[in-house]
């Protein structure tokens, strides 16, 4: 079954709120698999791979890309070979899955199965979902926002997000100013506030769905509305009005303000 034929099947067995969540995740960390020469992305049966061409796991990920319901030795089977193929390179990485794809019994073992492949739980992330946004509460800032499209700007990227996410810089700057990145459907902007750039936000468009990504702000702007400004305007710029996002901990309000609501759950395992 291609990936395609498999998410349409999926489609069937989830919400379609969950459904557009999924489906544009899915769609969004392939950047990954494009952003750099050495990149590659596996499409497996049930599972797909992403590897970013460095040994740094959150941009090397495997995605569960159907759902196993009840069945542990499903699970295991995609763990395990997604297993495989990252030893193979001898890369650290990440699995995502969605809390939907796995019946409640075998959601509440599975800290048992990822151990067994060496890996331990990183984070939850909600996955939230809005028709349309809530009016502001409150004036936004002015922001100038910038499409990531030079090497300025892709600097900019990398440093803010650098910053935010604790990630090496060199690590950064090797993903996100690439020569390869931004070449596909995932499209980086960068807010700019007298001239500084202070916030990122990436999109990802799936049918009629936006998805935000990368939504960060150097920590001296914190709390004063730049992150809703760019999101507000990238979703503007893009004319829809269905939008998702996976929420951190520190942003869940912010999202929930905006109109967002939590429909579904990630969770995200590591490779010791």
């Amino acid at each position: 079954m291609t990936p395609a034929a498999a998410f349409c099947s999926n489609r069937q067995m989830l919400g379609p709120e969950t459904s557009a969540v999924v489906e544009n995740l899915l769609q969004a960390l392939r950047f990954f698999g494009y952003a750099r020469p050495g990149a590659e992305i596996e499409d497996l049966p049930g599972v797909t791979l992403i590897f970013c061409g460095l040994n740094y796991a959150a941009f090397n990920a495997a995605l569960l890309a159907r759902p196993v319901g009840a069945d542990r030795q499903a699970l295991a089977r995609l763990i395990g070979n997604s297993a495989e193929q990252f030893g193979r390179r001898n890369l650290r990485w990440t699995y995502w899955f969605c809390d939907d794809y796995l019946d409640g019994a075998v959601l509440r073992d599975v800290d048992g199965v990822f151990n067994r492949f060496g890996l331990r739980p990183l984070t939850e992330a909600p996955g939230m979902y809005a028709d349309k946004l809530s009016p502001p509460r409150h004036m936004l800032p002015a922001l100038e926002v910038q499409p990531v499209a030079d090497q300025r700007t892709q600097g900019a990227f990398a440093d803010i997000m650098s910053v935010a996410f604790e990630i090496p810089h060199p690590v950064c700057m090797a993903i996100y100013a690439s020569e390869c990145a931004w070449k596909g459907a995932f499209r980086g902007y960068v807010g700019f506030s007298n001239g500084k750039a202070v916030a990122t936000a990436a999109a990802m468009v799936t049918g009629d769905i936006i998805g935000l990504y990368s939504v960060a702000t150097l920590p001296s702007y914190r709390r004063r509305g730049y992150a809703e400004a760019i999101m507000r305007q990238v979703i503007q710029e893009a004319g829809l009005a269905k939008t998702v996002l996976q929420s951190t901990r520190s942003g869940l309000s912010l999202y929930q303000r905006m109109g967002y609501r939590t429909v579904t759950n990630f969770n995200v395992y590591i490779a010791d």
